[in-house]
């Protein structure tokens, strides 16, 4: 999953990764002491209390790196097919959008259930990044011993940039174009991948976690212009509610944020750095083994010693597979100093922000789903991140005490 969207409400109701976030995930720990902005309780409509909030410190001075990712994205659809490609099996494992963390556990099963249908002893994986080693995983889990060949490891692939938060549908199809069968087929994916995503909370170095999100409007939610959607992306958070929390509207002085309209809900995060190196470890323990090479056609699977092949290449099938149904999806995000005492997302005025233990992930998202869409360009835009970063120093120069 890579960068994101917005994270909380839209006008259709609460939005479950989807709008978006392909960026955003981030968030700490778990909120602090339940007080109001001023140190005193204050407690909402519901009757639950605000908790009190650190200023996020945002300045350019304080950037230390800015990143950017391609997502792949598939009008149809993540690739999930098996093909024979000489005496090899190969099953293709690709194309998840802003959602490949996210969808990775329950995308893998799939792929690995295809894998293991004729009980191989040794398994192939193509690529390193979030599909590509927790397919390894599962197919270690399901009697292989498996080889994962990649050119780059994890911390180096296009994964490693992703914003962390949990949003299974960001751009992950075109309703359209995928048809009412994919859906199931993601609802599937997505419920598989929360469960086992159970696992990693509570670890040391909390590589999975919770934290609260705050959508921050300065007028109704509702008199919000539409985001530009021509193509029709796909969303299906309604069909997964019961997994996340539904968010709530805070009123007017129960935080310290200076506009009148504050949404809040709490989603899952990633913590790519930590939790990526928590994969690695685990698939090294199991006896997993990693080989660096770079392929240039699915052709040279079938010299493999490995006769099944998952291939999860990312965005890199385009080239290597020659698969032009892959769109690119430009996501940058510009890295702020980690700041401990912030464990909290916010999302304001076509800017999402994440706390995240190793960073602070500003990432601009305005236009919706369309931002960054069809663009290749894999620099960096340092106005885009100064004027990101720009509009949430002036959110928080607005701040209670």
């Amino acid at each position: 999953m890579m960068a994101g969207e917005r994270w909380g409400l839209d006008r259709r109701g609460l939005i479950l990764g989807s709008a978006g976030l392909g960026a955003l995930g981030l968030g700490g720990c778990a909120t602090g002491a339940m007080t109001g902005p001023l140190g005193g309780p204050t407690p909402t409509a519901g009757g639950v209390y605000a908790p009190h909030l650190e200023p996020v410190r945002a300045s350019m001075n304080r950037v230390f790196d800015i990143t950017v990712c391609l997502r792949p994205f598939r009008a149809a659809g993540p690739r999930l097919e098996a093909e024979t490609i000489g005496d090899a099996l190969v099953i293709h494992n690709y194309g998840h959008g802003g959602s490949g963390w996210s969808l990775s556990w329950g995308s893998g099963t799939l792929a690995v259930r295809m894998a293991m249908a004729s009980s191989p002893r040794s398994v192939a994986v193509i690529g390193c990044g979030a599909i590509g080693l927790t397919s390894a995983i599962l197919a270690q889990e399901a009697g292989a011993r498996v080889t994962i060949y990649a050119r780059d490891l994890l911390p180096d692939a296009r994964s490693a940039r992703a914003t962390g938060s949990w949003t299974p549908d960001s751009r992950i199809a075109l309703t359209k174009t995928a048809g009412p069968a994919f859906a199931d087929r993601w609802e599937e994916m997505a419920r598989i991948s929360f469960k086992r995503y159970r696992r990693y909370l509570g670890l040391p170095g909390t590589p999975v976690e919770w934290s609260d999100r705050y959508n921050l409007f300065d007028g109704p939610p509702d008199s919000e212009p539409e985001a530009d959607d021509p193509l029709g992306f796909a969303h299906y958070g309604d069909r997964i509610r019961d997994l996340n929390g539904h968010s709530e509207v805070l009123p007017p002085g129960s935080t310290p944020f200076p506009t009148p309209y504050v949404r809040r809900n709490s989603s899952m995060q990633f913590n790519v750095a930590d939790y990526a190196h928590t994969l690695m470890a685990d698939f090294l323990a199991m006896g997993g083994r990693i080989e660096r090479r770079e392929f240039h056609s699915p052709a040279e699977y079938a010299a493999l010693p490995e006769k099944v092949v998952i291939n999860c290449p990312g965005y890199g099938a385009r080239a290597l597979c020659k698969d032009e149904s892959i769109t690119p999806v430009r996501g940058q995000i510009t890295w702020l100093i980690p700041q401990p005492e912030v464990n909290y997302g916010v999302y304001y005025n076509g800017v999402s922000v994440l706390s995240r233990r190793d960073g602070i992930v500003v990432q601009a998202v305005w236009g919706g789903d369309m931002f960054g869409y069809g663009d290749d360009h894999e620099v960096i835009d340092r106005a885009e991140a100064e004027k990101a970063v720009g509009i949430i120093a002036g959110l928080y120069s607005r701040m209670k005490a």
